[in-house]
């Protein structure tokens, strides 16, 4: 923002929550396979404490979000690579045109499955990347069912049947509409660590009392370097059993990540975001799936464990 008005972090007090605009924009980046952003990502998953540990805040202080009722829906970041606001008759200078956004590989809407598939899955890493970090979620409406702007980021001026929200997508998105309700319904179990803890102590504190761990494909050695697309967490909850390895590979080939010993002996899926609908999250009554030693994240996917 123009003449330093950007002051994420500065916000004083414990009251107030903020919009924490880095969160939104590095994981956009690092999702999209940008170069050099594993540490950011890392910061953005455990609170910001770039931004909110210097002051001792709640980890609760950042509102983290994706997308908003300005810019893109969360369908439109991974079908556009530009803006497409010429409806709003300003010839298409309105909206902003740095999004982090990328079309897979044709720009709107397409028939190919290849490309629906990968842009379903992204979906999936972005709601779930934003309901496991530390800090508030904030979802926008209509994203739990792929609505989209046609590539319109700014639709200020727009009251018409191309940008009102279809409740047809309801059913026709009912695998991403499922996964989402069942990734909010677990979020206190797979959150990087529990709400509980975090309104009673400061960033620094909760990030303290957590047994964070960080791996790469290898156990404990994981990769900070420019080059790197991928990273795992193992996080054992303060007060609780729960262990949970997650595993982000924004990298474009499968990778096979080496296990931590669980201290069950065994790590349960949770969720996969690369399987079909049905079998990308584990809900109540559905057949668990136990992996122990080894586990092939496949390229653009995220993939939950609790042991």
């Amino acid at each position: 923002m123009r003449g330093g008005l950007y002051q994420v972090g500065s916000l004083a007090g414990q009251r107030w929550r903020e919009w924490n605009g880095y969160f939104r924009d590095d994981v956009r980046r690092f999702l999209r396979g940008d170069s050099g952003l594993v540490g950011k990502f890392v910061s953005r998953l455990i609170g910001s404490p770039d931004v909110y540990g210097s002051h001792n805040l709640e980890p609760e202080k950042s509102v983290n979000f994706i997308t908003c009722h300005d810019g893109f829906t969360l369908h439109d970041l991974v079908s556009y690579n530009d803006k497409h606001n010429l409806a709003n008759g300003e010839e298409n200078r309105d909206g902003c045109s740095n999004n982090y956004s990328w079309n897979h590989g044709v720009e709107g809407e397409t028939d190919d499955p290849k490309i629906q598939k990968s842009r379903l899955q992204q979906i999936k890493n972005l709601i779930a990347i934003n309901l496991i970090s530390l800090g508030t979620p904030m979802i926008l409406m209509g994203d739990e069912i792929a609505h989209s702007q046609q590539g319109n980021n700014n639709d200020y001026c727009q009251d018409n049947s191309d940008f009102w929200f279809n409740w047809d997508n309801i059913e026709k998105n009912k695998g991403l509409f499922r996964f989402t309700k069942a990734l909010i319904e677990q979020r206190t179990t797979l959150e990087a660590v529990h709400l509980s803890d975090a309104r009673r102590a400061s960033l620094h504190d909760i990030i303290a009392q957590s047994a964070l761990r960080w791996h790469g494909v290898k156990v404990n050695h994981p990769d900070w370097g420019e080059h790197s697309h991928a990273i795992a967490m193992e996080s054992k909850q303060p007060n609780s059993d729960h262990v949970a390895y997650v595993a982000f590979n924004a990298y474009w080939q499968d990778l096979n990540f080496e296990l931590p010993v669980s201290s069950s002996g065994k790590w349960q899926r949770i969720v996969d975001t690369s399987l079909s609908d049905g079998q990308n999250i584990h809900v109540q009554g559905d057949k668990k799936h136990f992996v122990n030693k080894e586990y092939l994240v496949a390229a653009r996917s995220l993939v939950i464990l609790i042991g």
